[in-house]
């Protein structure tokens, strides 16, 4: 009996160290557990949040080229009287908008006028000789037949009624003349347009062809835009294409014509397209014309914020290399196949999947810890 107490206390005894060892054990990997999920927590913690792009290469794209244009009026002129003097009145002021014909202002003109009378009494008077000189010479005839006076009396009389018949017609045309003058005195508008400028007042005196004022059509727009010889020649006449406007604004212009001559200074062919009547878009406005193409080079899209310029002109992105629960900046080298907005189409050394730096570029540096704060 006392050998089988002392055997049942010595399994008692082993039961309940096992149990202690149990509980140690477990006791000892929960601490691991903690101090390797401290560990983590704090890894996290420290590890920078940064906007990511998971990379997606393309075998080809559709892309956008935009130009430089200026949106102008398809007529501008500078307006001046045909002839000198001084200005008697102008009728317009800058910002009015005038219709065609329409008398813009006018010279003094008494001068003129004077003269004009002048011509209209020459001519009365050359009409009154020229009715003596005809009678004249029908009197003349008759003596002539009688035998009175001889031919050449005849013939002097003839010759003054021929030059009496002279004397009429250029009084005639001096009169039109000073009538013609007389109207260009007078300018007026070659077609409906806004006056931009005004280049001088009443009584200020003029040469001719100086410039008094200054006229832009108004609301017939048409844009101007110099396009590489490549771009041009795939316009379709008649096509409306995008054209994008400084102030955030857009349109849709037509194709008119291209001139097909390049441009010696820029070596640009300049294109002009027809500006839809009420578009948002005043005259001398700058603006963009975007012309798709099919990009023929293998590459992904990023974000512009997501570049870094290396030494050398060299560009290049920060991939996020996995370390541990976060990842480590990597720079990678790429080139730049296409610029457009605020995107790049990009080729370089990075794969399909892998997660890379979407801007910010400034704020970080190369081996820096971070983890991403999403994904686009």
């Amino acid at each position: 009996m006392p050998s089988f107490q002392r055997t049942r206390g010595t399994f008692a005894l082993g039961v309940a160290a096992f149990a202690v060892m149990l509980v140690v054990v477990v006791i000892g990997v929960s601490a691991l557990r903690s101090a390797s999920a401290d560990t983590q927590s704090e890894v996290l913690a420290t590890a920078t949040p940064v906007p990511v792009l998971s990379v997606q290469y393309e075998d080809a794209a559709q892309a956008e080229s935009r130009f430089p244009a200026l949106i102008t009026a398809r007529r501008e002129s500078t307006l001046g009287f045909p002839q000198g003097g001084q200005i008697r009145h102008l009728d317009v002021d800058v910002g009015d908008e005038v219709a065609q014909g329409q008398i813009l202002g006018r010279l003094d003109v008494r001068a003129l006028e004077a003269q004009r009378q002048a011509a209209q009494a020459d001519v009365v008077a050359a009409r009154a000789e020229a009715r003596l000189a005809t009678v004249t010479l029908d009197r003349q005839r008759q003596l002539v037949a009688q035998g009175h006076v001889s031919e050449q009396v005849l013939d002097e009389v003839s010759a003054r009624a021929e030059a009496a018949a002279a004397r009429i017609e250029a009084a005639v045309a001096t009169e039109a003349a000073l009538a013609v003058q007389i109207e260009l005195s007078a300018l007026t508008a070659p077609y409906a347009g806004i006056v931009t400028a005004r280049h001088f007042d009443d009584g200020a005196s003029v040469g001719p062809g100086v410039p008094v004022l200054t006229l832009v059509e108004a609301g017939v727009l048409e844009v101007r835009v110099g396009l590489p010889a490549r771009d041009a020649a795939y316009l379709d006449p008649g096509r409306p294409y995008h054209v994008e406007l400084a102030n955030g604004d857009s349109l849709m212009a037509v194709f008119r014509a291209a001139t097909g001559v390049i441009d010696a200074r820029d070596r640009s062919i300049s294109a002009v397209f027809d500006v839809p009547e009420d578009a948002p878009a005043p005259a001398g406005a700058t603006a963009r014309l975007v012309l798709p193409y099919q990009l023929e080079e293998r590459g992904f899209w990023a974000p512009v914020a997501a570049l870094s310029e290396g030494r050398r002109g060299l560009w290049s992105v920060y991939a996020l290399v996995p370390d541990a629960q976060a990842f480590i900046l990597e720079p990678r080298p790429v080139e730049i196949l296409h610029t457009e907005r605020d995107r790049v189409y990009l080729r370089g050394a990075v794969q399909t999947d892998e997660l890379i730096l979407a801007g910010g570029v400034h704020r970080v540096a190369p081996g820096q810890r971070v983890r991403p704060a999403r994904e686009g």
